[in-house]
């Protein structure tokens, strides 16, 4: 059994003033193994964020479903929904989405301590996280006092200390230099390649090729899919390219 499942989603938007509708999403249909990382790429408006947002349990879909783990998350009550996120989900932003008045441990451990974790577990948790992202001796500082690559790697300890079915990143490289990208992107790879889920959306070709399938979607719908197979980082990035240049013009074909 696949660990996310997407079937036939589709997402409606009526204009507030009027009858006027906008379909972000048009029946859309995929799913993603445990284990692998999948990027989703497309143009702005596409549709891609609005899917994250759904399969995040962010916003609601108009009709079809999400499956995590053969779980409809349609059957999560309101109530129970910000405590399935904090449990299951793990969340990494283009902007980190840290709190300047929080430290490093605190900003990483909040899902724990609002999940009212035992004190004891919590520091079990934290230190083999930082320390595997290379964060440990910063854990005393501030977000403001340390840089961009480093407040990426806190949000992905963050994601990570619960210990998630999926991890959802959205643009994690879109405020990052190029050599803090290729960090977080090596990051994100090793991590996978210990078993964590990923589905990232991005618009960085790069980030891109560090996954293992990459779904192209263009007007609310998946037109096309690329496998990476045995391909190298380089070799991959050239096909993705390639695909969106070809794509661009309207084509498209699943691989």
């Amino acid at each position: 059994m696949a660990l996310l499942e997407i079937r036939k989603l589709e997402k409606v938007y009526t204009a507030r003033f009027s009858s006027q509708k906008t379909t972000a999403l048009a029946n859309i249909d995929f799913s993603v193994e445990g284990g692998q990382f999948v990027a989703i790429m497309g143009e702005s408006g596409s549709g891609k964020t609005t899917l994250l947002n759904i399969i995040s349990t962010l916003d609601d879909a108009t009709s079809g479903e999400v499956y995590l783990g053969g779980k409809p998350l349609s059957s999560i009550r309101d109530k129970e929904m910000s405590a399935f996120r904090r449990s299951t989900l793990g969340f990494v932003f283009q902007d980190f989405n840290l709190l300047d008045n929080f430290s490093i441990r605190d900003n990483i451990l909040l899902p724990l301590v609002l999940s009212r974790t035992p004190v004891d577990e919590l520091e079990k948790r934290l230190l083999p996280i930082a320390e595997n992202l290379g964060i440990a001796d910063l854990l005393d500082k501030y977000p403001y006092e340390v840089s961009g690559g480093q407040k990426q790697r806190t949000a992905v300890a963050r994601a990570l200390i619960t210990e998630p079915k999926l991890i959802l990143a959205d643009e994690p490289t879109g405020a990052l230099d190029s050599k803090s990208s290729r960090n977080l992107m090596e990051t994100l790879k090793d991590i996978n390649s210990q078993g964590q889920t990923i589905l990232m959306v991005t618009h960085s070709v790069r980030a891109a090729s560090f996954a293992d399938r990459v779904l192209f979607i263009r007007d609310g719908a998946v037109y096309h899919e690329i496998y990476r197979g045995a391909e190298s980082p380089d070799d991959f990035t050239d096909r993705i390219s390639q695909s969106l240049t070809v794509l661009s013009g309207g084509g498209g074909r699943r691989e």
